[in-house]
């Protein structure tokens, strides 16, 4: 982003950053907060930063909220740039009452968890963004949330989440006091771009992710499936926090002309509508592409089923055949062993048993059963 020409010294300010009327005088009290640990601890834990500019160069450096309401007073042509991490309500709520934000967009604020849009409160912008990084080690998508106040003399950033580095963002526009001094619309610019640009590396980790997924599957590892699933919630996740953001610039375009924004700002937020076109195509086509791997995943398990099951069935069928063999052999030996048992039982009253023919009637009765039983289990093909 650093490569992008920004407006040229003495560029004419957008209308909209108009500045407001001089407040009036008053006295400078720390701003009330629900009972509770006092302003300068919780203020210490949730300001990341504050600063105030002037024709784009930054002036002062309070350490408050209160210092930063003192002095944006006594320099009503500033600009505030005020950076919150997990605000207390309290601070939203003083933040609220010194800048007249709407109760819905700090209440909004305050509970998170809100999808990307753009509100409009009278001077007042209210934009909330989906920033997400790609984590390499536990290779998964990582959302924050960042809800952003743009009024005529301020900027508001309420971040919740790692994403996006807003310091990054705010050193880029320091160095460059030309883009800065076009008010807060080149600061809102600036974080859509800071936001959008994040999502780039998220592309590319999901790409590598989809390509590893793939050789997973052909190679029939077990865990694949999961992991398809999961990628999936990611991308469902990632489709909710760029697609509503293609409206939302194509809205901020569409009041270029009544808002008098700056020619070349407007070539910047255009830029910016492209990429998240961009990505949110390739987001639709990575959930296309999970699909497609999950439909063939499960074809392949199932082809796998069915020939474990296969060779299962075949396996039964040969242990079958092999039983009927073995209980054919053991019928046909059994036959001489039932006829050599009865005549071995030597008593003394038995027929035949001094009959002179008696051995070789036992011997021939045994081979015809023998034979009989061989031939029946023949035709059965049990043999």
């Amino acid at each position: 982003m650093s490569e992008r020409r920004h407006p040229a010294a003495g560029a004419r300010k957008p209308v909209w950053r108009r500045p407001l009327p001089p407040r009036p005088p008053q006295p400078a009290p720390a701003p009330a907060l629900p009972p509770g640990p006092g302003p300068g601890p919780a203020e210490a834990g949730s300001i990341v930063e504050a600063a105030l500019y002037r024709d784009g160069v930054r002036v002062s450096s309070p350490g408050s909220l209160a210092e930063t309401f003192r002095e944006l007073r006594e320099q009503p042509s500033g600009m505030a740039w005020i950076g919150l991490a997990r605000p207390t309500e309290g601070e939203l709520l003083s933040l609220a009452s010194e800048f007249d934000l709407h109760p819905l967009s700090v209440e909004d604020a305050l509970e998170a968890h809100q999808r990307p849009k753009l509100e409009r409160y009278g001077d007042t912008l209210f934009v909330v963004l989906r920033a997400a990084r790609y984590l390499d080690a536990p290779e998964e998508v990582d959302f924050g949330e960042l809800h952003v106040f743009v009024g005529p003399d301020f900027v508001i950033t309420v971040r919740h989440g790692a994403a996006p580095d807003l310091s990054a963002v705010r050193r880029r526009m320091e160095d460059s006091p030309d883009l800065l001094k076009l008010g807060p619309e080149a600061v809102l610019y600036a974080i859509l771009d800071a936001v959008v640009d994040g999502y780039a590396p998220v592309v590319a980790g999901v790409q590598n992710d989809i390509d590893e997924i793939e050789t997973e599957v052909f190679r029939g590892d077990p865990e694949v499936s999961r992991r398809i699933y999961e990628l999936s919630r990611e991308m469902v996740e990632f489709q909710r926090a760029t697609r509503p953001l293609v409206g939302m610039l194509h809205g901020l375009m569409a009041g270029f002309a009544k808002y008098g924004t700056d020619e070349e700002l407007q070539r910047y937020l255009r830029d910016v509508a492209d990429h998240v076109t961009h990505t949110s195509e390739r987001v639709d086509s990575f959930r296309q592409a999970l699909q497609d791997i999950l439909t063939v995943n499960a074809t392949l398990v199932t082809q796998q089923q069915n020939a474990e099951m296969r060779a299962l069935a075949e396996a039964g069928f040969e242990q079958n055949e092999e039983i009927k063999k073995i209980s054919s052999w053991a019928a046909i030996l059994f036959a001489p062993t039932l006829v050599g048992t009865i005549y071995g039982m030597n008593f003394s009253h038995m027929p035949e048993l001094h009959w002179v023919f008696g051995y070789p009637f036992a011997i021939v009765l045994m081979a015809v059963v023998c034979t009989s039983l061989y031939f029946v289990f023949k035709r059965k093909h049990w043999l």
